[in-house]
């Protein structure tokens, strides 16, 4: 006999995430939330990180789940807690990853009525998750029997694709605390589903290959998505078609020799007489957001004649004003298909090649002048990404990080992340750390600036955080971004209200929080410096880096004034 919470929807909670392959949980302490981490800490199978603030929670609980392919379940307790776990829930939305969201909550008589840590919980995240569930606190057997169907439900819906968030509030009466002996025959009743792959009829595909046969000029974007080894395969067998041009993002975690992974590079350096003639006639997307605002503008101007877009969603997309076709079919199915069907079909078409040579072309003109360029963001950038390992795990804060990692060729890195589903600057720092504990092979990397990590500091006081956790703050005073947008820097309010000057004291972060500190003020500094700081394997590790917020957002101008000097582009 075992003892266990006489909570029977906190028991029964746990023994289906078990049942279901949940193998990851993070909880914050709570009083009202006791029961479900009596039942949780009873389970031999539930790996759970405990961390004391819930939007860091929750964060880690999403840098696990999108790195591991697996839901994660977080836990908090009543009230405000709940809330705090808004932006992460957001984020996994939009991203379409598995978190199993769980709130404890005061039984539902005692809502509004003045009593401490009540709010209305229920229904409170409906709109950034798939389904929202309420389990009573009475605990009938009819109750008990609703519970379990109620919970099946959420675990199931939550895995299901598109996958994404679920909510349950579970309502917990007194007593909190109280323990039972639980017998041997303990079993749930576990309701499982079978999802048959969904693949096309071999006609709908010859169909398809048809309608993209050489002459016609296709484009294949990709957004962020996690690694695929057969989308990848498919992709690259297309790419060698004479009329197919690939372009993939940093986080799109596709690599080949003749993708053009560093889009805005490629295309700020094609002149705007030659920009109609580059267009595509049908321009295939993939995956999440678009990052690059050069190809969403481009696309924009140029109105392609047909837009499709392949993945599970759960809305129509119509980010360029051209969509023509919607399929609902997993990328990597459908490329795979697709780029067996279009083998028969061969026509001269010189498309394939406009866009390798407009790509060679742009970075003959970014090695010059990254040589040229003074020490900046820029600079720095250049310097370190060649030097990162490549069985590294990347994470790229927002703002200015993953814009300057858009620059550069790709490298192939393990994978590469970013909070791109909301694009927020929140939790960029603990959406990390649970993605290092999540990839256990290697060091995971953090780039993000001061301001994002400063929004964030509670992360690193995760008694969780592993060696293999690496952090990169480019230390340039917070706002470089606005110094370089054209909307904000020639406002009158620019110094007022954008420029505020961000200090965060990086060394004395590291040293409370037991890291090793490494900094870089020059080219010469940071090469040895991040030669160290990839070397430093006793400890997690921080390496700031100083620049000058106005120098970077020069360069960065010039960047693209130089490759395009007939116009100012954004």
């Amino acid at each position: 006999m075992d003892s266990n919470t006489i909570n029977h929807a906190s028991r029964c909670l746990i023994k289906l995430l078990e049942e279901n392959g949940v193998r990851d949980a993070v909880a914050s302490p709570g009083s009202r939330n006791a029961p479900l981490l009596i039942a949780l800490s009873r389970s031999e199978c539930i790996k759970t990180t405990m961390v004391v603030d819930e939007r860091s929670a929750s964060f880690v609980a999403l840098g696990i789940a999108s790195v591991s392919s697996r839901p994660v379940a977080i836990f908090c307790t009543s009230g405000t807690a709940l809330l705090n776990f808004s932006p992460a829930i957001a984020e996994a939305y939009y991203r379409k990853i598995p978190l199993i969201v769980i709130s404890a909550d005061r039984p539902m008589e005692w809502i509004d009525q003045d009593d401490s840590q009540t709010l209305r919980q229920p229904d409170s995240m409906q709109n950034f998750v798939k389904k929202s569930y309420d389990i009573p606190a009475f605990d009938s057997e009819e109750m008990q029997w609703y519970a379990n169907r109620s919970l099946n439900d959420a675990i199931t819906t939550s895995m299901q694709v598109p996958a994404g968030p679920v909510h349950i509030n579970i309502q917990i009466p007194e007593p909190i605390g109280k323990l039972i002996e639980i017998g041997e025959n303990t079993g749930e009743r576990v309701i499982r589903m079978i999802t048959p792959r969904e693949d096309l009829e071999v006609r709908d595909a010859r169909s398809l290959g048809k309608e993209l046969a050489s002459p016609k000029k296709i484009m294949v974007v990709a957004g962020f998505m996690p690694p695929d080894s057969t989308l990848n395969k498919a992709l690259s067998k297309l790419s060698r078609l004479p009329n197919f041009t690939i372009l993939t993002e940093t986080i799109a975690n596709l690599h080949g020799d003749d993708f053009i992974s560093d889009i805005d590079a490629t295309l700020s350096a094609i002149p705007d007489e030659r920009r109609k003639e580059m267009a595509p006639d049908v321009v295939i997307t993939l995956g999440g957001a678009l990052v690059s605002r050069f190809i969403k503008q481009y696309l924009r101007e140029v109105h392609p004649q047909e837009h499709w877009h392949v993945g599970k969603s759960r809305t129509t997309v119509d980010c360029f004003k051209s969509l023509t076709l919607r399929i609902e079919m997993l990328p990597g199915i459908f490329f795979q298909q697709l780029a067996s069907a279009m083998q028969p079909h061969k026509e001269y078409s010189d498309y394939r090649m406009k866009w390798l040579n407009a790509r060679d072309a742009s970075r003959s003109l970014h090695q010059a002048y990254v040589a040229k360029a003074p020490w900046c963001d820029l600079k720095a950038f250049a310097t370190f990404m060649p030097k990162i390992h490549r069985n590294w795990n990347l994470q790229l804060s927002n703002g200015t990080p993953v814009r300057y990692a858009q620059l550069f060729t790709g490298r192939n890195y393990h994978r590469s992340d970013c909070n791109r589903g909301v694009s927020g600057i929140d939790g960029s720092t603990s959406t990390a750390v649970g993605a290092s504990l999540a990839y256990t092979s290697a060091p995971t990397l953090l780039i993000t600036g001061d301001m994002s990590a400063q929004y964030d500091i509670g992360a690193l006081s995760c008694r969780a955080i592993t060696p293999r956790f690496k952090m990169i703050v480019m230390c340039n005073g917070g706002g470089g971004i606005f110094h370089f947008i054209k909307a904000t820097r020639e406002l009158d309010i620019m110094e007022q209200c954008f420029d505020s000057p961000c200090y965060l004291p990086v060394e004395d972060l590291a040293k409370a929080y037991g890291m090793k500190y490494f900094q870089a003020k020059s080219e010469t500094e940071l090469k040895e410096s991040f030669r160290l700081f990839a070397d430093e394997t006793e400890r997690p590790a921080i390496l700031a880096i100083y620049t000058d917020s106005s120098v970077s957002a020069e360069t960065l101008i010039g960047y693209f004034n130089q490759r395009t000097p007939h116009k100012t582009r954004e």
